[in-house]
């Protein structure tokens, strides 16, 4: 699974690694958040967590007056970097709460399952990341409780470019409020999540479907609606892109954050914790 990643990079830099046409990130944009997000939406956040806005990119075209040129025709779709709550609430859902259960889909059901199915093939995405979270439980220490230990690890690209997540986004509309007001639309978005690397899987069994740039054109074109091409970039694996290393049980609360979340851990305070490269325990 991936319920926690660093969102660390700014919106000028997101525009220039995912070749961005239009920056929608300054717009407003419906909350399911009951206190202000911290750090604010768009800025560098060390600890994305769900129900947070978050920066994604999708290729749509205009709606209205502006989808077509009397001389022209149809405008042509552009890539966006907008803001959308992590958490997807299919269009059907009778309110936010469903977002709370999707915020990863699994690569293997997603075109099978209602919720995921027509966001697949119409309405997909890339989730910007400088890398993610996981929860490695120890096979050898315990916490005070007698439970395993879990050791927290950030997993990013080994060559240090920017992680693409493959996600799926959806509109939903709250009919308890009026035509053109702005908080009648809700849009967010799930993080598709696969079978971990070799290695990788020593911290946990998932991981998420990450993309490489030459992927990202064909994916997020919503004309593109082939089921086999889905499924085949559903079954995409590429071993060996990613590296692992120990951080602080600090970013396991929400309120903490910073890039000192990313930093390793020495050995020293490590305590069984298996190396996901060697299988050595660390600290046993």
């Amino acid at each position: 699974m991936c319920g926690r990643y660093a969102a660390s990079a700014r919106p000028d830099e997101l525009i220039e690694a995912f070749d961005v046409d239009e920056d929608h990130t300054g717009e407003p944009a419906r909350s399911v958040l009951k206190n202000p997000q911290s750090p604010p939406a768009g800025e560098p956040d060390w600890n994305m967590a769900p129900s947070k806005q978050a920066p994604v990119v999708l290729t749509r075209r205009p709606r209205g007056d502006d989808a077509a040129d009397p001389a022209d025709g149809p405008v042509p779709a552009t890539r966006q970097l907008r803001l959308l709550t992590w958490g997807l609430v299919p269009s059907w859902s009778k309110d936010v709460k469903m977002g709370l259960r999707m915020t990863n889909a699994r690569a293997e059901s997603v075109l099978g399952k209602g919720a995921f199915a027509k966001a697949a093939l119409s309405r997909r995405c890339i989730v910007p990341a400088e890398g993610w979270y996981e929860w490695q439980v120890s096979p050898t220490a315990v916490d005070a409780k007698g439970k395993p230990r879990k050791q927290p690890f950030f997993i990013h690209r080994a060559d240090g470019a920017p992680v693409a997540f493959a996600g799926l986004y959806e509109f939903w509309r709250d009919r308890e409020l009026p035509d053109g007001d702005p908080a009648a639309w809700l849009t967010t978005f799930t993080i598709i999540t696969t079978a971990a690397d070799p290695g990788m899987d020593r911290i946990h069994d998932r991981q998420p479907l990450v993309l490489e740039p030459e992927q990202w054109e064909q994916w997020l074109d919503p004309d593109e609606k082939d089921p086999g091409y889905v499924q085949g970039v559903l079954d995409f694996a590429d071993p060996g892109r990613f590296e692992a290393h120990p951080v602080s049980r600090a970013v396991g609360a929400t309120g903490n954050n910073g890039p000192a979340l990313v930093e390793p851990v020495p050995e020293s305070e490590l305590e069984g914790v298996v190396d996901p490269m060697t299988g050595e325990v660390i600290g046993a």
